[in-house]
């Protein structure tokens, strides 16, 4: 390896050893709502137009699907109301004569999220509406005295990435007015080390 080659490695270690600083900077989340998708324990209304007798009011079982009468079997779990209303809809045109289904959710069971670690009360918490981190932690009692407040880790299982989202307690609280909050989503876990 020649002079020139042995100077383009240290270079590109010394990228490297900088890129790893103490301070990460923040990447930019995700915070649009996302369409609503189905969960196990969720209950269903399935409504087939002019059919009582395929219309039901049923769980999503705990494996994610749900069972209807000539369908049968069909996976609930990850889709939104529409996308299952329109799978039905498929599976019954053999049966019934230009089938209209509606697929409502009655009951929202299965959206939680979930904090661990040193918070006074780890566990799952129903999700309602927007929370931010700030507000699950306080959900779960707040801080333990033990608690790493500027090493808090969201991490997301679904989404492009599905990267753990590093957070910064004194960031929110002191970004709190000029940034929008991290929302959270169905299944997230906020670990507080």
């Amino acid at each position: 390896m020649g002079m020139m080659g042995a100077k383009s490695w240290a270079v590109m270690g010394m990228l490297l050893l900088s890129s790893g600083c103490a301070h990460q900077a923040t990447r930019p989340v995700d915070n649009s709502d996302q369409p609503y998708r189905i969960g196990r324990e969720d209950v269903l209304d399935v409504a087939v137009w002019r059919d009582g007798d395929l219309s039901r009011t049923l769980p999503v079982r705990p494996d994610g699907f749900i069972s209807l009468p000539m369908v049968g079997e069909v996976r609930a779990e990850g889709r939104t109301p529409v996308e299952l209303s329109d799978q039905i809809r498929e599976s019954l045109k053999p049966y019934v004569q230009d089938p209209r289904v509606t697929v409502i959710v009655r009951e929202v069971n299965s959206t939680r999220v979930f904090i661990t670690g040193e918070v006074a009360h780890p566990g799952a918490y129903p999700l309602r509406g927007r929370v931010s981190v700030l507000q699950a932690i306080a959900l779960a009692g707040g801080f333990t005295d033990f608690a790493d407040r500027d090493g808090i880790v969201v991490l997301r299982r679904q989404g492009a990435e599905g990267e753990p989202i590093p957070v910064s307690y004194s960031e929110l609280v002191e970004d709190a007015k000029n940034n929008e909050p991290l929302a959270l989503r169905p299944g997230d876990t906020i670990v507080v080390p």
